[in-house]
This record gives structure tokens, sequence and C-alpha cells, in this order.
């Protein structure tokens, strides 16, 4: 049921202590009850503020569809599901690639340019439709929910398209980058109606962000 708080849907994951920290940094200590608990709301009434801890993939469409008037979501789910949501700040944490990987032993006698069609297993059906489409590439798509390093290694694909850091995953798993997909970060989304509604509540946030984001930013590895 919507009320007057102002909702703001924190991403659980590898964005979620970052995007704590943030809220914290400025002048919302609440919302840390919910790295320390299992609690899936928090509130600062006075504030007028309720944070949301979310599925990853669930913020864009909080925020699309007005449960939530703000949040924070990395790039790849926003190029992933396209959702009709206001972007103004990359926040600077979160930084990845989404790439195209290969068992080493298939790189020593792969060229891409010559690829004609591919099977790839991935959490990002859409990205990676797109991607091979502009190529000219046919690819079968075997979306996944988590583990992508293993298919290759189990006979399901030959390719896997998945985010990257520092890469040692992928080491780990005998796999190496092939090609560059998109790159992503911490993004801060914000419901189109939400800012006008509330304009002056949401631009106030928007700007108390906008000022710490630089405390958080961190270089691509």
């Amino acid at each position: 049921m919507k009320d007057d708080l102002i909702a703001i849907a924190l991403p659980k994951g590898r964005l979620f202590r970052e995007s704590i920290k943030l809220f914290a940094s400025i002048g919302v200590p609440c919302v840390e009850v919910l790295l320390s608990s299992r609690r899936l709301i928090s509130e600062d009434l006075d504030r007028g503020i309720r944070f949301l801890a979310l599925k990853a993939a669930d913020v864009p469409t909080y925020v699309e569809h007005g449960a939530a008037d703000l949040g924070i979501v990395g790039k790849d789910l926003l190029l992933e599901q396209g959702k009709d949501v206001y972007e103004p700040l990359d926040l600077g944490f979160g930084t990845c690639r989404l790439v195209v990987a290969e068992p080493i032993a298939l790189k020593a006698k792969d060229d891409p340019r010559a690829w004609s069609s591919l099977r790839i297993a991935t959490k990002y059906p859409n990205l990676t439709e797109r991607h091979f489409s502009q190529k000219g590439v046919q690819v079968e798509i075997i979306k996944l929910s988590g583990s992508i390093e293993l298919a290759p290694l189990v006979g399901l694909s030959e390719r896997i398209v998945d985010l990257v850091a520092s890469g040692r995953t992928l080491e780990e798993n005998g796999l190496i980058e092939v090609e560059e997909i998109a790159r992503s970060s911490a993004r801060l989304i914000v419901n189109r109606a939400s800012l006008k509604t509330n304009h002056k509540r949401v631009q106030e946030l928007i700007d108390a962000i906008r000022e710490k984001r630089s405390t958080f930013s961190s270089p691509l590895q």
C-alpha cells in the first residue's frame, strides 16, 4: 500500500553493502539494520523514508511500477530488462564487465571472427541475443540463474556470457575472456511519476547522493 514515505529499493547481493553505506553517509542510519538482520524493510519516520531489501533483478520492476520511488541497481540489469525508469546517476561502485568467455583449451584454436552459430549459457539472454544479432551470429541461448561458469565444463554450452570484475572466477574454472559486451556499475534509478509528484523530496535525495558519490567511486578492474 502506497503512503507518504519515500520508498528506496536496495539490491541484495554484490551491491548491497555499498548501497547501505551510501545512504548511511547522507544521514539515514536506519538503513544499516538491513545488514545486521533478516529484515526486508527499515523506516526512518522522521525523514519519511522507507528502505526495501530486494533481489537485485526485482529492483527495476519495483521502481518502474511505483512500489519504490528510487532504487539502486547494476547497469547490466537495466540493459537486460529495458525498464522505463529515470537514471540520473552513475554511483561509481560495483564496477564490472559483461563478457563472452570460453574454455582455455577452446581459445587456442578459436577465431571469433569466424563464428557463425554458438550455444551460450547466461543470465542475460536479451543482452546476449542483441550482441550476437548485431554481429550476424546465430546463437542458442541457455538461460541459467547461477554458477554460469560450470556450463562449459559439463558440456551444457560451448561458451558463457557473464559478469566479471577481476576475472579470477573465470581463471579458477579454466575459462578465458574472449570479448567484452558491456560495462556496468551501480546506478541510481527513479520512478518517473515520483519525480513529478514528489519532486522536491526526490530531488533532495538525488542531490545528496550526487554530492557523496565520489567517495564511493572505484576504478574498473
